[in-house]
């Protein structure tokens, strides 16, 4: 990496924040195994999904896929889904499913062109319901419990990052040790609260063409998360999974300030 820090051509491509950086995944959960679920999207749309140990087929309209996941029970009857597709290697696919209240949240994480700005990568965010399951509770929304909270995640004994939530579009993060160690940026975010404690969290980087989803119960202090981009070619695709422990380092409350 550059001695001068500043200098951003220095920092890590994706593909080069890979090796080591999965070192506290969750195990993958076979628990969808055999299952059929249809999920009725506040847009409209329809999406079946079958699912077998390591992969899920699909059908939205016309459309069909059938990628290979990975899959965390984040909590009782909540699951997390992370693929990319085989078929179109520019598109992955984070997916919570809760069994127990009949809710659905999946995020689209588009790569554009690599001139494109803010973000080289883009992010849809769909609300919906599972067909057959009981809907109950509320619905997964956008949230600012999180702000103020500085969160030290550690994804490896290597790689720690702290988190800073800013606003309800804003996070800065702070490489505190690994192969970035030093560098930090503030970069677009977004919040959703999927049950009490337990949020989605995803931020789309300027710098290194890349993007990640992840959910974390602050509860426990896990997260579950997977970054999709570009590789350091500016052609091909990186896209991996990944997992934290975390430390809650302060909760700061802002005054009421009237402009």
């Amino acid at each position: 990496m550059s001695s001068t820090l500043e200098d951003t051509e220095g920092w890590l491509p994706l593909d080069g924040l890979q090796p080591g950086f999965e070192a506290n995944r969750a195990a993958h959960s076979t628990a969808l195994a055999g299952r059929e679920l249809v999920l009725r999207m506040d847009s409209g749309a329809r999406i079946w999904h079958g699912f077998t140990a390591e992969r899920t087929r699909w059908e939205l309209g016309e459309e069909r896929g059938d990628d290979a996941y990975h899959l965390v029970e984040v909590d009782e009857e909540l699951y997390y889904a992370q693929f990319q597709h085989e078929h179109d290697q520019g598109e992955a696919v984070s997916l919570v499913l809760d069994l127990r209240h009949g809710r659905t949240l999946a995020v689209q994480s588009r790569i554009g062109q690599a001139w494109q700005r803010p973000t080289v990568v883009t992010q849809e965010f769909h609300t919906g319901v599972i067909e057959g399951v009981p809907v109950s509770g509320e619905p997964p929304r956008p949230s600012t419990d999180l702000l103020g909270r500085r969160v030290l995640w550690s994804y490896s004994p290597q790689h720690h990052y702290e988190h800073i939530y800013l606003t309800e579009h804003w996070y800065t993060f702070l490489c505190h040790s690994g192969p970035e160690q030093g560098i930090a940026d503030t970069d677009a975010c977004a919040y959703y609260r999927i049950r009490p404690g337990i949020y989605l969290f995803a931020w789309r980087e300027k710098v290194v063409p890349c993007a990640a989803v992840t959910v974390a119960d602050h509860r426990l202090m896990r997260s579950h998360g997977a970054l999709f981009g570009l590789a350091e070619d500016g052609t091909s695709t990186t896209h991996f999974t990944f997992g934290a422990h975390g430390r809650l380092l302060s909760n700061t409350v802002y005054p009421e300030l009237r402009a």
